[in-house]
């Protein structure tokens, strides 16, 4: 059994054609909404991985029909409603997919259980429940954390909804999206002016509008839902951008050329941004705020160890509340390589680099994250000696991860346990 790999740093200049695989943020948004809604809609450029196959896995036991004919689809035959599962849904450490079947609970008649591992079970949820209830939706999550329990009712009353999204966007993408259920108007406000990568509650937006929904902004921090069913559409799905920044990455630090088959400006996602970051290396801005990109920021302190100047990453206090705590891990594993290397300042990361030659011979923890593995893995372009643990939990988001290195002509070295 392979329990770790370690890079072998490439020669040559890393240059070729990688397909990033479909966004996993807009798989999820169009495999819920396709199951809301009567009839089929087919689903295109999808992702295929562990927290999609969770999601299609809860809505096949809530009654939707889910057909996968190729690698990159779905085919979704939805009743416009959601039935009570048999038993409690286990979602591992998906948190798109506990989040927003969180709240399509509430269009079920009767019961329903949400659970994931270990991880998820440390991964807050309590606001979403909160802003459930204030629509009189009966959900509990005892610690604040996943199990859920929803008792749903096919709809709900309420017509607004105030709900505080500092730890997560999630929360307030997933009561848009339950909120053509409610049986009139429903405005949901954003309770402060602290809210995670903004931009993906546009998508989610973009999204609702594909499958039917009538969706507005009113200001910086609230939406206007319109009551009415969803519409069965087909959808493309692009690929994922958080996966294109270790693309990007591996391209500036061998100096290479690769070819996603996208360009960075095509991408709808919010960590697009992170492509004109990567682009200044080895010269990096001297403070980087992640807020709006939070999954490229493991990412971008991989290739701050690179720089030429210390980078300070700020506006990454979610992060903590990810699949692991990423900037305690990122410091943790940046400074197996040389002590000292990158250190957490309050929530800040503070990556000053050094002389890769330098560097010591490392075997990097993953925490069973896959942004972990994936972000350390580029140290091992420059870096000798650098084993990931575990590679398996790319998992996640990223199955071809490992192959795509493989293709553009990275070593790697399987470590048996």
């Amino acid at each position: 059994m392979v329990h770790g790999l370690t890079i072998i740093p490439p020669t040559h200049p890393l240059r070729g054609r990688v397909s990033p695989p479909g966004s996993k943020s807009i798989t999820n948004r169009a495999l819920l909404l396709a199951a809301l809604a009567k009839g089929q809609s087919r689903l295109t450029g999808a992702l295929k991985s562990d927290d999609t196959r969770y999601m299609a896995q809860a809505l096949r036991a809530m009654g939707v029909g889910i057909e996968e004919p190729t690698e990159t689809s779905f085919l979704v035959s939805g009743t416009g409603g959601l039935a009570a599962p048999e038993a409690p849904l286990f979602l591992g450490n998906a948190g798109t997919a506990v989040r927003f079947l969180t709240a399509a609970a509430a269009f079920v008649r009767g019961s329903v259980t949400l659970t994931g591992d270990a991880h998820m079970q440390k991964r807050p949820i309590g606001p979403l429940i909160e802003a459930m209830r204030s629509l009189g939706i009966e959900a509990e999550a005892p610690s604040g954390c996943p199990p859920v329990t929803v008792r749903g009712s096919g709809s709900f009353e309420g017509d607004r909804v105030s709900v505080d999204a500092g730890l997560s966007s999630q929360y307030v993408s997933a009561l848009l999206m339950l909120a053509p259920g409610g049986r009139g108007p429903v405005e949901i406000v954003l309770d402060g002016d602290e809210i995670g990568a903004r931009g993906y509650i546009d998508l989610t937006c973009a999204a609702m509008r594909h499958f039917g929904a009538d969706v507005a902004p009113r200001g910086a921090g609230s939406w206007l839902v319109q009551p009415g069913p969803y519409r069965a559409a087909d959808f493309h799905v692009e690929p994922d951008a958080s996966a294109a920044t270790y693309l990007w990455a591996a391209e500036v630090l061998t100096g290479g050329a690769i070819d996603l088959g996208i360009a960075a400006d095509d991408f709808t996602q919010p960590d697009a941004k992170a492509y004109q970051v990567i682009r200044q290396f080895p010269n990096l801005p001297a403070v980087i705020d992640g807020s709006q990109m939070q999954d490229a920021v493991p990412t971008l302190a991989a290739l701050a160890a690179f720089n030429r100047t210390p980078v300070r990453f700020v506006g990454i206090a979610n992060l903590r509340v990810k699949e692991c705590d990423r900037v305690a891990a990122m410091a943790t594993e940046l400074s197996r390589l040389r002590p000292g290397l990158a250190v957490e300042e309050g929530d800040d990361l503070v990556v000053t680099p050094a002389d890769a030659q330098t560097f010591a011979p490392a075997r990097i923890e993953t925490y069973a994250d896959h942004r972990i593995a994936m972000s350390m893995a580029l140290t091992g372009l420059r870096a000798p000696g650098v084993t990931i643990t575990d590679p398996d939990c790319v998992g996640k988001t990223y199955p071809a991860y490992w192959q795509a290195l493989s293709d553009l002509g990275v070593k790697l070295e399987p470590v048996a346990g």
